[in-house]
């Protein structure tokens, strides 16, 4: 399985090459990146999807520096780290900006860029930009199909319901092609999945991941994508134990996202030790070199 380390709600960005430097050295295939383009202050009506209470874990002042800005500074200071966006809002950004930022990481990685999207859930993030909340996954979807046109590096057209051009030329092209990997757990979301080239995980317990998993398997059917590369990226809330890890790569979920020093409300981070100051560059090494040994090369 290839382990992942996130970055969400980790403020100290100043540490980010350090720990990407450091995830590639102890086997890490990638890292991720959250986003929001901006943050609402003060009482939010919108609430968050995955906990009990709709809160987000996260204090309002947590920073989230550009994703793509962000991916291209760790993946020229590493070698083969993988960098994805888990996720990227792109609806609220036009399709031509969002293509050639997403373009230019590739490029400047040797094309180890994975675009992970979702709608989002913050209707006030919406509000503040002034994009339309209740039209957003139409619109994601139709930015997802003007990017791949643009990254073609070919003169395109295009008309939609929210884009409209012709004869437009993007360059520099990606060296590759970039998966579109897709948030989320509404129906929405895993129809958006199902359509293109990755399921992002929430968290989940493993029961719900694997029926998730073959609903995923019956979605490609009826699209006719059975046989294309399709990636899941798990998000458990349990120990991701040896067999479980080799069930769910039968399954064909070969990725897996984790959060080693991270305190979440799915419980506290078994790869911190009582004391350890998560704030702390060297917590964050000891953390993943303990998920490292245990699970990536599974030392008793």
């Amino acid at each position: 399985m290839k382990h992942w380390v996130s970055l969400v709600n980790v403020p100290e960005v100043d540490q980010y090459i350090d720990i990407a430097k450091h995830a590639e050295e102890v086997g890490f295939y990638g890292i991720s990146i959250a986003d929001h383009l901006v943050m609402p202050t003060g009482e939010l009506e919108s609430k968050y999807p995955y906990t009990p209470d709709g809160k987000m874990w996260w204090p309002e002042d947590v920073p989230w520096p550009d994703p793509w800005v962000t991916l291209t500074a760790l993946g020229v200071a590493t070698q083969n780290l993988h960098l994805a966006t888990n996720i990227y809002l792109a609806a609220l950004r036009d399709p031509f900006t969002a293509a050639r930022a997403i373009s230019a990481a590739s490029v400047f990685t040797n094309g180890r860029v994975h675009c992970g999207v979702s709608a989002g859930w913050i209707k006030e993030e919406y509000d503040l930009i002034g994009v339309d909340f209740k039209s957003r996954g139409r619109r994601l979807d139709e930015t997802i199909e003007v990017m791949q046109k643009l990254w073609t590096g070919k003169s395109v057209d295009h008309k939609g319901e929210f884009f409209e051009f012709q004869n437009a030329l993007m360059s520099p092209a990606p060296p590759v092609k970039i998966p579109i990997w897709s948030g989320g757990a509404s129906k929405a979301a895993f129809r958006r999945a199902a359509a293109n080239d990755g399921w992002l995980g929430v968290p989940m317990m493993a029961d719900a991941l694997i029926e998730t998993i073959h609903g995923f398997k019956a979605a490609r059917e009826k699209i006719g994508k059975e046989n294309q590369p399709f990636d899941v990226c798990c998000s458990l809330i349990q120990p991701l134990t040896e067999n479980l890890e080799g069930q769910l790569e039968e399954l064909g979920a070969h990725h897996n996202m984790t959060l080693p020093w991270v305190v979440t409300p799915w419980g506290r981070a078994p790869w911190l030790k009582e004391g350890e100051d998560v704030a702390d560059l060297d917590t964050k090494k000891r953390a993943m070199e303990r998920f490292a040994n245990k699970v990536i090369h599974r030392k008793s």
